[in-house]
């Protein structure tokens, strides 16, 4: 069962942009069917960070009452079921609502795979973290790759649905895991006290055993978490400013002189260096008791990124943007903290929901307000200034989750 979970944890990370990214490419293709004013792309844009934050929040309370398991199933059939119902609506307020019910799905599946992790692969979160935030880099990159292609071959309705097809691929191996599951249960063993099957655990190293919670977690208001506002300001700070140089860079760079298929390449490269940062970072970080100094290199390239960026836009641009590249590396690593600042599954859900909910809602002000600023003062300075406060808070954030202190400590009774 092992490799099953692994299979159907990665497949569900490939998915879980792909609704996202395959839709700017044919912006101007949609258009021609389903008029879209510039308000009406800017809701859009907003539309997928603004959903991950609602869904955030919501999926650990839904937790409480029903498996991993059954709600990664839900997650990924209301992603399917949006999917495909966005593109057969015939005005642009449908498309919006089955937009945001297809970036609902993605959401939950967003905050339930860590504690999926935590749960399926305990010994091996550093490996499992990389694994599945490097899928999800390959998930943000491909459909807006293929999406131009596969519209001109056949449409733009099909372009978008085909992901679909994908969400479905990965929502196989979870069936196959839960039907297994209820059909090779033991009634003895679903018996046995929690405490006893983790004794047992200990003994015989059974990974499906060392599934079952070890502790209970107790009762938490993430509100008045130290740990759980260090894991937001990191995650959301990390998301505003990745966001912010997503939707602008293009922008300063044909303003700094350079043609727009430059200016592209420089986006591409941006994106890319995500992979080995996903990759690399998780396995480097899971070793380390206090990974803080990741986080300042991290912090550092993003520093050496946008000075050059600002100061000397049109000269080295590929080095400022790989620097600017680099700094992002935050992202995979604030992932993996949310499994190694927790002690039980329902932790791990919890700050997940709380950290990626907030953290989402934080990364939605970024391109607008880098933009706001932008067109108040007439320069780049000014929301460049606003990316080194946003820094700063990154900074703040990461030292206290990257602390060796779990979160269910910030709720133990005082001795």
């Amino acid at each position: 069962m092992t490799w099953l979970f692994a299979a159907a944890i990665i497949l569900t990370a490939l998915t879980l942009r792909a609704a996202v990214t395959v839709v700017p490419p044919l912006i101007s293709t949609i258009n021609d069917d389903l008029p879209l004013s510039a308000t009406i792309i800017g809701i859009l844009g907003m539309l997928p960070t603004a959903s991950f934050a609602l869904f955030g929040f919501l999926t650990p309370y839904v937790i409480r009452w029903a498996s991993l398991e059954r709600l990664i199933v839900v997650s990924i059939v209301v992603g399917i079921v949006g999917q495909i119902a966005r593109v057969m609506a015939p005005n642009t307020p449908l498309f919006l609502v089955f937009s945001v019910v297809a970036f609902g799905g993605l959401g939950a599946g967003n905050v339930l795979l860590p504690p999926l992790v935590k749960k399926h692969f305990p010994s091996k979160v550093g490996l499992m973290t990389a694994l599945y935030v490097t899928a999800i880099s390959v998930g943000t990159a491909l459909p807006a790759q293929l999406a131009v292609p596969v519209a001109d071959a056949t449409s733009w309705q099909f372009s978008l649905a085909s992901w679909a097809g994908i969400s479905t691929i990965a929502l196989l191996p979870w069936l196959v895991a839960l039907f297994s599951q209820r059909t090779t249960s033991n009634p003895a063993t679903a018996a046995t006290p929690p405490d006893a099957v983790a004794g047992k655990a200990a003994v015989a190293g059974n990974l499906e055993v060392l599934s079952a919670p070890v502790a209970a977690a107790p009762k938490m208001n993430l509100w008045r978490s130290p740990t759980a506002w260090g894991l937001t300001f990191m995650f959301g700070c990390t998301s505003l400013n990745t966001y912010s140089l997503f939707a602008w860079l293009p922008e300063i760079l044909t303003q700094a002189g350079l043609d727009r298929a430059h200016a592209g390449s420089m986006l591409a490269l941006f994106g890319a260096l995500g992979l080995p940062l996903s990759l690399g970072i998780p396995i480097i970080a899971a070793k380390m008791r206090n990974p803080f100094p990741v986080v300042l290199a991290m912090l550092g390239c993003f520093v050496v990124g946008y000075l050059g960026l600002l100061l000397s836009p049109a000269q080295g641009t590929w080095i400022w943007v790989a620097f600017a590249g680099l700094g992002p590396g935050t992202f995979p690593l604030a992932l993996l903290l949310i499994n190694h600042r927790t002690r039980t599954q329902q932790g791990a859900g919890a700050l997940s929901g709380f950290g990626q909910g907030m953290g989402y809602t934080i990364a939605c002000l970024g391109p607008l307000l880098f933009g706001l600023l932008h067109q108040w003062t007439g320069s780049w300075t000014a929301p460049f200034i606003f990316l080194f406060i946003s820094l700063l808070l990154l900074g703040v954030g990461a030292w206290i989750i990257c602390r060796p202190k779990m979160l269910e400590d910030d709720f133990a009774p005082a001795p």
